[in-house]
């Protein structure tokens, strides 16, 4: 029995058709998963890479950091672009990015061609990570878009996971070029799908798109990301150790001069690339706050807790990577559950809830005995994980309702930029907290401010649950 899809008022359809649904879904969510695995699935190549061009192991980390900061630079025009030629296009052309990085970094014989080929590849995935939350919701009817939400988390969640052990398997029978040689017949299959099956949308409000304010995006976020990874790898003691931190602290201040610049110019346009527009709704504000606190949370635990496990706890290797995948499989079982509560609860009390739990877990990593037994750690780790999973699927759903249609892709870019704001402030706060408690003793305190910022992120989502109200009926 098909499910009826309401007409929205004087508008396009609320959501597909139940077949056509399916089917645009199974596309968009192929086409995250190959986004997030492509940023995971190289880390296990990095030692063999790193041999194989006679690189030091510093220098090969850039096959990782050029595809996270193309995404980063990129995110924001790819939703722009979205918004102003469809988010179907633009999803559609990031595909074809990607496929063409995937098959130069397959080809490649030499380390600067391999990272130039990873930029390439984080800008296609930036085109299909920018549109994503729009094609969501032009996908689902709004009584059934917290399910959409929900899917999208536990395929980000799974293919996180997947990532490593995938790479493990391809590595134990082929060369690393194969890492990337497999997404060439998915690539294919995803292009073929997405031109029968994505919803088409184009925007009744075109967006700005100034070179200038490219160019200022890119500028800010390239000097922050810099900054960051410099304080985060390279800063230690001694002389060299002082020079490195005034660089990155040079690039980060440089960075938020930039940003100065670019928001003031953003706040003068009607329809900025920036969506500072999208700020002055209070929900949509205050789901912002949210999401970065909380991801800076994340980021705290989930880099602070391998060096508790294997330095403080004396876990080996193998046992770190099963403990640490109690934190995505809490996040997989707790998915669906959050997304059929949305509607009938409080998005804003439903996230605090679950911001709150992952503040307690983090707490009690941060207590742990002397020696503690696996199934202590895993059960902490899981209860991080649910309460993770209880705050994003209401809190995504909130940042792309809360905003207009015909800004659907800005609201999914800030989505983005969100969460990756959160991951940097939370590296940045791990760098200082390192460089003052060394491993075995800073992991404790870097867990302990991460279950700071859940909880202060808990009170931002509960600020706004007087304007969250659930569905009429629900």
């Amino acid at each position: 029995m098909s499910e009826a899809v309401p007409q929205a008022a004087g508008g396009p359809a609320d959501g597909l058709p139940l077949r056509e649904r399916r089917l645009a879904m199974a596309t968009i969510l192929l086409g995250i998963g190959l986004a997030v695995l492509d940023g995971t699935l190289v880390t296990l190549a990095l030692p063999a890479i790193a041999r194989e061009f006679q690189q030091a192991p510093a220098t090969a980390i850039w096959i990782v950091n050029a595809y996270q900061l193309a995404v980063l630079v990129m995110m924001l025009p790819c939703a722009a672009l979205g918004d102003r030629f469809g988010y179907r296009r633009v999803y559609l052309w990031g595909v074809a990015v990607l496929l063409a990085g995937s098959l130069g970094c397959a080809l490649s014989r030499g380390l600067p061609a391999l990272i130039a080929w990873r930029a390439l590849q984080g800008m296609g995935a930036a085109g299909i990570m920018g549109v994503n939350a729009a094609l969501v919701r032009l996908t689902y009817p709004h009584a059934l878009l917290g399910r959409g939400m929900a899917l999208n988390s536990i395929t980000v969640a799974v293919t996180s996971v997947a990532g490593p052990t995938l790479a493990a398997a391809v590595l134990s029978h082929a060369s690393w070029p194969w890492l990337f040689a497999i997404n060439l017949p998915l690539g294919l299959g995803l292009l073929w799908l997405g031109r029968r099956a994505l919803p088409h949308l184009r925007s009744a409000t075109p967006v700005s798109l100034r070179p200038l304010d490219v160019l200022q995006n890119a500028a800010m976020f390239t000097l922050i990301f810099l900054g960051v990874d410099l304080l985060g790898t390279r800063v230690g003691a001694g002389v060299a150790g002082a020079r490195d931190a005034a660089l990155a602290a040079a690039l980060l201040l440089g960075g938020v001069a930039v940003g100065a610049v670019f928001v003031r110019g953003q706040l003068r346009q009607d329809v900025p690339l920036l969506p500072v527009d999208l700020l002055r709704i209070p929900v949509f504000a205050l789901s912002m706050c949210t999401s970065v606190t909380a991801f800076a949370a994340q980021t705290l635990g989930q880099i602070a807790l391998p060096f508790l496990l294997l330095v403080g706890l004396g876990r080996s290797p193998a046992q770190t990577g099963a403990l640490m995948a109690a934190w995505p499989l809490g996040s997989i079982a707790m998915a669906p559950v959050a997304g059929r509560l949305i509607g009938r609860c409080n998005a804003g009390v439903l996230s605090a809830i679950g911001l709150w739990l992952m503040a307690a877990g983090l707490a009690l990593l941060a207590l742990l005995p002397a020696a503690p037994d696996n199934a202590g750690i895993a059960w902490r780790m899981a209860l991080c994980g649910v309460g993770f999973a209880l705050f994003q699927s209401p809190n995504n759903y909130t940042i792309v309702t809360s905003a207009p249609v015909h800004r659907a892709g800005g609201a999914g870019g800030m989505l983005g930029t969100a969460r990756l704001t959160g991951q940097s402030a939370g590296a940045v706060l791990l760098a200082i907290v390192f460089s003052a408690a060394p491993p075995p003793s800073g992991p404790p305190v870097a867990l302990a401010l991460g279950a700071a910022c859940a909880a202060v992120a808990g009170l931002f989502s509960l600020s706004r649950r007087r304007g969250l109200m659930p569905a009429a009926g629900a």
